[in-house]
């Protein structure tokens, strides 16, 4: 199965305040902040959500193709993807703008600060996905995750007309979405991934039901954190798949984009949806305990046996096409 990832690719800037940032507010003064932490740590990843999930399927043995835009500064992060099988060639290197820049802060009790620079990304949106498809295709799927909001829409639309099917993840992004936007980016998923939160925001934002979205995709995928995830289909019960327990969640950043890896992983493999969400729910483990988005390994002993992933093949290099279980 031929998967393309698109969406953002950056770089995670994470340090830790040994303090209170509550303690430094002066509530009459809160008019004019002007703030300065000395941190004790700085700890520098890779990340950005295409490339998280192009990674966790380079680690399951699916090859996927990333799609996106970054500055010169991506030669590193290139080839730690490509160490993993991940295709990086469809990647827009920028001429002018460094990759983008995920700058957080975080004190005691788990408050954050943080900065998201655009840089390269926001030039995602000159990426002809057409083209690309006719370059590296064809694809079996495209997964359209978070990214410049025109970006996202633009290949949509080139999934629609060129009949290829696709997957919205708009995640963090649907907080900058219009009406017209998001009910554009829903229409003809084969798949629809959110959490629980941005399940009731995509909501607000298409000004639809649950009911008149499912009637305009084939499955509605919703991480539930600790509640496991929920699978609703147009005109059947939602499968409801526990999540796997965690001894100790060393870093929640990423544990969703794990999750989608394995499931697109399992859909590879012709698994039926419950096994494929078993399966991104047993990888999304092992991300969340382990610091940072790109940094878990995996390997069949190491998955729980119910994800069914011991016994599956390892898909051959030349990414032969092949028909997801997904109705």
């Amino acid at each position: 199965m031929r998967i393309a990832v698109t969406g953002s690719i950056a770089t995670d800037h994470l340090m830790t305040f040994p303090g209170r940032f509550t303690e430094q507010l002066v509530a009459d003064r809160l008019d004019t902040v002007a703030l300065s932490f000395l941190v004790d740590d700085l700890t520098v990843r890779d990340g950005g959500v295409a490339a998280n999930i192009a990674y966790g399927l380079g680690r399951l043995g699916i090859g996927a193709l990333l799609v996106g835009a970054a500055g010169a500064d991506f030669d590193g992060p290139a080839r730690r993807l490509r160490a993993v099988g991940v295709d990086t060639s469809a990647v827009t290197i920028s001429a002018t703008r460094h990759t983008a820049r995920f700058v957080c802060t975080t004190d005691l009790d788990q408050n954050q600060i943080a900065t998201f620079y655009a840089g390269a990304m926001a030039e995602a949106e000159a990426i002809d996905l057409a083209a690309v498809a006719r370059r590296h295709g064809p694809f079996d799927l495209v997964l359209v995750g978070a990214d410049a909001p025109a970006a996202m829409v633009r290949h949509t639309r080139a999934c629609r007309s060129g009949s290829i099917p696709f997957a919205a993840d708009p995640s963090q992004q649907l907080a900058r979405l219009g009406r017209a936007e998001t009910r554009e980016l829903v229409t003809g998923a084969r798949f629809l991934f959110t959490n629980a939160y941005e399940a009731a925001l995509l909501r607000e934002r298409t000004g639809w039901t649950e009911a008149e979205v499912l009637a305009r995709v084939g499955a509605w995928v919703t991480t539930r954190g600790g509640d496991g995830v929920g699978i609703a289909r147009r005109g059947t019960p939602t499968l409801s798949v526990p999540a796997v327990p965690v001894a100790e969640v060393v870093d929640p950043t990423g544990g969703g984009d794990a999750f989608r890896a394995g499931f697109l992983a399992g859909l590879a493999h012709d698994l039926p949806l419950d096994r494929a969400a078993r399966l991104g729910c047993a990888v999304a483990a092992r991300a969340l305990g382990c610091a940072g988005t790109q940094e878990y390994t995996l390997d069949p002993a190491s998955l729980p046996p119910f994800a069914g992933w011991g016994a599956l093949p390892t898909p051959a290099a030349d990414f032969p096409a092949a028909t997801a279980g997904t109705s």
